[in-house]
């Protein structure tokens, strides 16, 4: 499973194309293929790029707690995996994300890719950029999370 980090301010281009960062491919395992899995996030205004291996461990973490015949499972289901869509690595290690999860999200010609552990955000560089001021309450949040294991809830 590929851990990854940094973030890269990346230009998009009218298809929707993207450049995978150099740093992101040297991060993937050199097993990994190049299909991913894209999708709207669950909490943030930005999409998700999960590698094939880390999309089939959510899956199964969400086998691992779904009934199928449970009405609201079933809504969560839809919703989880509503305007998913695959995606590879052209030859030029560019990513072809649909224009309609684009839209969702409010990018257009300029976005960020943000590793985060087994899979990478994708923000529209504004919203990114507009997060970056909000240190004092992720030092809070760091605070109450990390600091007092005793705490931690």
């Amino acid at each position: 499973m590929a851990t990854f980090i940094g973030d890269y301010t990346c230009r998009i281009d009218a298809k929707g194309r993207v450049i995978l960062p150099s740093a992101f491919k040297k991060q993937m395992p050199s097993a990994a293929n190049d299909k991913f899995v894209v999708k709207k996030d669950v909490f943030e205004k930005c999409l998700v790029l999960f590698p094939m291996d880390e999309w089939d461990r959510q899956n199964s973490i969400i086998r691992s707690r779904i009934n199928p015949y449970n009405r609201e499972h079933s809504l969560f289901l839809r919703g989880f995996y509503k305007g998913t869509a695959e995606v590879v690595l052209d030859a030029s290690n560019r990513i072809l994300i649909p224009r309609r999860l684009l839209d969702q999200v409010g990018i257009d010609t300029e976005a960020v890719l943000a590793g985060q552990d087994g899979k990478i955000e994708i923000w529209s560089k504004y919203l990114y950029d507009e997060q970056a001021g909000e240190a004092d309450n992720f030092a809070a949040l760091a605070e109450k999370i990390m600091g007092d294991p005793e705490r931690n809830t």
